[in-house]
């Protein structure tokens, strides 16, 4: 298995190339989960894997609570499908709020202050209502609970990881929060087992070829959970061993063939590239300061090309058009940079704009 396998591999598995999904729902279902702590990006992480779907088509969906935006893994903002909300949390989050117990001692953040503030939100969302985070932090502090220094941030965190709430639709340009159990009707009840073996299905048919380590890393789950999960499916997938390595994937991909030459703009934080803990596949471990500069955990938008990560780059929004700047790690031969030009076409689509595309300082 070479490096340009992987690639097409995971396009495929992805829906990246092609584009197999019609809703953004079904794309949320079958990844399991799209990091979305970048929100604009995250909408286009959903939409590019859709058929057609619009930047409008997306935000829609999150308000017919197709998909639901909240912080069920690793401590971050995913998208997910509504039916897995509680599940994915249950399983999940109560070892994120172990670990992060240091944290809430040096905000002194005790339980009696977090059950306080989970009292007032039960009052404040009542009627169904929708609140921004100013709103809520107004709540708190009418109550005479501060949520300066990074406290509000945490009790809001902290009322997520433990399904009180979850976010809503936007208000404008603002977040917006519910009520869980108003928003959402109840899921189906699945056991520790059942969920464990239910997010390992959902990785490697999203995400395959990927290892365990992979999917350890992506999840967020112990070791020995995650080896256990894997024991659960492996009858159901398929695997590829590569320098002692077992790569598992979905049976129904495995025999997927390289595509044509192809190239995507790709958003920061994009599941092709984050969702694996070994990334060199797709990304030549030489450039990785420039996705993720000063390894500080904020990815930058990614330019990829025949499935490698060749670049990064940018957007700026005008009124009345869309500003796109290539950022390629090297120079991009003329077949190169007339695919990545291309490949900015569906992202204008998707916002209804035309871009206006340049690379350094000349102007395509």
């Amino acid at each position: 298995m070479t490096n340009i396998h992987f690639a097409c591999q995971r396009l495929a598995h992805q829906s990246i190339a092609p584009a197999v999904f019609e809703t953004p729902g079904e794309v949320v279902q079958h990844l399991g989960a799209v990091q979305a702590q970048d929100y604009l990006g995250a909408l286009w992480a959903v939409g590019l894997r859709t058929k057609t779907a619009s930047e409008a088509d997306i935000e829609q969906a999150i308000s017919d609570k197709k998909i639901v935006r909240t912080w069920p893994m690793r401590g971050t903002l995913h998208f997910v499908a509504p039916k897995d909300v509680r599940w994915l949390l249950a399983l999940l989050t109560p070892r994120i709020i172990d670990r992060a117990a240091r944290r809430h001692a040096q905000l002194e953040l005790d339980n009696a202050t977090f059950a306080r503030a989970e009292w007032l939100f039960a009052d404040a969302f009542r009627g169904d209502r929708r609140l921004t985070r100013t709103e809520m932090m107004d709540v708190l502090e009418r109550d005479g609970i501060a949520t300066a220094g990074q406290r509000g941030y945490h009790i809001l965190w902290r009322a997520a990881q433990t399904g009180l709430i979850c976010f809503g639709p936007r208000q404008g340009k603002q977040d917006t929060f519910v009520w869980l159990d108003d928003w959402l009707p109840a899921g189906p009840l699945l056991t520790r087992d059942e969920s464990l073996a239910e997010l390992a299905r959902r990785y490697f048919t999203g995400h395959g070829p990927a290892t365990l380590q992979d999917f350890g890393w992506w999840s967020g789950l112990p070791v020995a959970d995650a080896r256990a999960a894997v024991e659960m499916v492996k009858a159901e997938l398929a695997h590829e061993e590569v320098d002692d390595q077992i790569y598992w994937l979905s049976v129904t991909a495995a025999g997927a063939k390289s595509g044509s030459p192809s190239a995507f703009l790709l958003p920061p934080f994009d599941e092709y590239l984050l969702g694996y803990r070994d990334r060199s596949a797709v990304l030549n471990p030489a450039h990785a300061e420039k996705v993720v500069p000063g390894a500080n955990g904020m990815f930058k938008p990614l330019i990829v090309i025949d499935g490698r990560v060749v670049g990064t780059w940018q957007r700026t929004l005008r009124k009345t058009k869309a500003m796109v700047r290539l950022d390629p790690f090297d120079p991009l031969g003329p077949a190169q940079m007339a695919a990545a030009i291309a490949a900015a076409e569906p992202y204008g689509q998707f916002l209804g704009l035309p871009v206006e595309i340049s690379c350094a300082a000349a102007t395509v």
